[in-house]
């Protein structure tokens, strides 16, 4: 190993620092972290400020900052989906999420599995949610070790074995703890450090790298002499880019790390306030995507595309600044996953725990299973990258995507009729999770896919969407069906007005409510 010694040293002395902002944020707005609503929503008291960090902390991760200029580094042009599905997503959250807000808050759900159980009566339904949102976070985590490994590697850590594994090792087991201990506030304290330094290190590279290039009009001409007609899209490209952008978006607040954010919100308003603010990032994100062309124009060559920026950073900025954006970077996969792990707890205690192994689990028994299971999730993510590749983890990831849309008829259309039959949302899930993972698998695990017998011609359309059509139709089929037999669709502990629920911003909110299924 020959170990970049400045960069590491300013790495190593922000890691310590979030470590030890980690563990003392269990006393940031004090709470019982033995009830679930406080470990895992952080007592559902984050106001606009610290909503934004938290979700942006949470959407914009390590493996963001890695994967999208390695994409156009790679690719080209089709990285850049990435941008436009950030921004389409934003409206419908400002519609939609503030009434999942609303009748969570109102009857103490802290997933999305708690609203679908309480909506249809169904922990059939709200099982297939839980497994799905679980099944959906655990190579997400997996791949924000993929960011950490990619600057580990550059500052030099590139042994064999144990060795290389080593300091990834000790970095989650760090994260393990303060998380066991200090639940959701520990992300949300992080967040605000960490998106600090990804905005200096952005304006820093926005500026200093294209200065030393010669300005942006070299840079564009380096990356289309190395992609030619793949730096502007193509007429065959564009339902493939337009699909995956709006699948992407409609997948986005389903998976429950990005709902974590809304469940653990004080008040409506700043759902909406945070529905106007959060494209902020995506202005960033599109400036972080066009570092991979900056690579390219800085002769940058590497096969694997997730060294290419960290290289970039080594290459353009003296060694402390690359230390601190590689601490960035780092401190960027912490949060995410932090926060992707409590979600992936607070599922497995509320749907599986409670409901198939202790019905009458009290909310400690409910907190600690939660936190055990925070630690299991994490040991998961690590062996998810020791033992398989890392491509079997982006596949796997890619998977997760199509996974999670098929929950939006029981979670987006839930929230706003109860017309859909329990049961046939329950077999639309599962032929949509069938036929996704089987497109997905015939593509080699593409994003792309072309229906059968030549109906959709030469054009591909993002796999995710076809398996949410084909759930829609399935359900929408069954339940005319199961309503002309007279199969029972469950008892709506829901009523309208509590979609509209909200506690005044002047009022304090009580650590009492919401942890019981009702106030």
């Amino acid at each position: 190993m020959n170990i970049n010694w400045t960069a590491f040293i300013v790495f190593l002395l922000f890691f310590l620092f979030v470590t030890v902002l980690g563990f003392y944020s269990s006393r940031w707005r004090k709470g019982n972290l033995d009830l679930l609503d406080e470990w895992g929503l952080g007592g559902r008291r984050f106001g606009t400020i610290i909503t934004w960090f938290l979700l942006g902390g949470d959407l914009y991760t390590a493996y963001t900052f890695i994967a999208v200029p390695a994409s156009m580094y790679g690719k080209g042009a089709i990285g850049f989906f990435a941008v436009p599905y950030t921004i389409l997503i934003y409206p419908l959250v400002f519609i939609v999420m503030p009434r999942l807000w609303s009748v969570a808050k109102k009857h103490g759900y802290i997933t999305a599995a708690d609203f679908v159980r309480g909506r249809f009566e169904s922990d059939t339904l709200a099982l297939t949610v839980a497994i799905t949102g679980i099944l959906a976070t655990m190579p997400y985590i997996a791949l924000q070790l993929v960011g950490m490994q990619a600057v580990l590697d550059a500052m030099g850590f590139t042994g064999t074995g144990f060795m290389h594994d080593l300091p990834l090792i000790i970095a989650f087991l760090v994260l393990a703890l303060y998380t066991f201990n200090s639940g959701l506030r520990a992300p949300a304290a992080i967040a605000i450090v960490k998106d600090l330094m990804i905005y200096i290190t952005v304006i820093a590279a926005v500026i200093y790298i294209p200065y030393k290039l010669g300005g942006f009009g070299p840079i564009f001409d380096a990356a289309a002499a190395k992609h030619k007609a793949a730096v502007l899209l193509g007429p065959k490209t564009y339902a493939p880019y337009a699909t995956l952008a709006l699948g992407s978006a409609l997948a986005l607040f389903l998976y429950p790390h990005s709902l974590i954010g809304i469940f653990s919100s004080s008040s409506r308003n700043v759902i909406k306030r945070n529905s106007a603010l959060l494209p902020a990032y995506s202005f960033v994100l599109g400036i972080i995507a066009l570092l991979g062309f900056m690579a390219i124009a800085a002769g940058i060559t590497t096969k694997d595309g997730n060294a290419a920026i960290p290289e970039l950073f080594l290459r353009m900025f003296p060694d402390w600044f690359s230390g601190f954006a590689f601490a960035a970077i780092g401190v960027g996969a912490l949060v995410p996953a932090a926060i992707m792990s409590i979600a992936a707890a607070n599922l497995f205690s509320r749907s599986i725990y409670k409901v198939y192994f202790n019905k009458q689990a009290t909310e400690k028994q409910e907190s600690s299973a939660a936190k055990w299971v925070s630690l299991v999730v994490k040991i998961g993510a690590l062996l998810f990258i020791f033992l398989m590749n890392t491509q079997d983890a982006i596949n796997l990831q890619l998977l997760g995507g199509i996974w999670i849309l098929q929950t939006l008829p029981a979670i987006i259309v839930g929230l706003y009729t109860k017309w859909l039959n329990r049961w046939a949302m329950v077999l639309g899930w599962l032929v949509g999770m069938v036929y996704g993972t089987y497109m997905a698998a015939s593509t080699g695990y593409g994003n792309q896919f072309k229906l059968p017998f030549g109906l959709s011609g030469d054009t591909t359309v993002y796999s995710g969407l076809y398996a949410l059509v084909l759930n829609f139709i399935v359900a929408i089929v069954l339940t005319f069906i199961f309503r002309a037999l007279g199969v029972s669709n469950g008892k709506d502990e829901t009523v309208s007005e509590d979609y509209h629920f909200d506690i005044p911003e002047d009022q304090p909110v009580s650590n009492n409510i919401g942890h019981g299924r009702h106030v």
